[in-house]
């Protein structure tokens, strides 16, 4: 198709943010964009359960979270199970760049939001992502 859709490789994304208006807007933007969000939760512990027990795409977290454990955690046990991790937060640590893909920093607009999943997308995909939206830094490049 000359002006088709796209083919996503990312469908389902467990989103990791512990403030609630913050993970609110990313459910309600990324369920209007057509993206199946598998849990919202606040916790290293809830997301490790999700993690193990969903079919999971994509994990959107935080590097602060409620609890014990942080971003970093979940990172850990994603890239356990082979899931990609977009970190987004007002912070990008050095050591994200060895537990995700990449980093988008805090606060961002929905068509940021979109833009940077497209480039993870793509990238997951093996197309160049082109021309990264100005607050995403990906860690690897295709």
């Amino acid at each position: 198709m000359l002006f088709g859709k796209r083919e996503r490789r990312i469908g389902r994304i467990l989103i990791v943010e512990d403030e609630p208006l913050v993970a609110f807007d990313n459910e309600y933007m990324l369920k209007d964009a057509g993206y199946e969000i598998v849990a919202t939760v606040d916790s290293h512990a809830d997301a490790a359960l999700a993690i193990e027990s969903e079919q999971i795409d994509l994990v959107l977290t935080d590097i602060s979270l409620s609890g014990e454990g942080d971003g970093t955690d979940v990172a850990r046990a994603a890239a356990a199970r082979g899931i990609a991790v977009l970190f987004v937060t007002g912070n990008c640590i050095e050591e994200a760049k060895a537990l995700a893909l990449g980093c988008l920093a805090k606060p961002y607009t929905e068509k940021l939001l979109l833009a940077a999943l497209q480039a993870v997308d793509d990238h997951l995909q093996g197309r160049d992502p082109g021309k990264l939206p100005e607050q995403l830094t990906l860690y690897v490049r295709a």
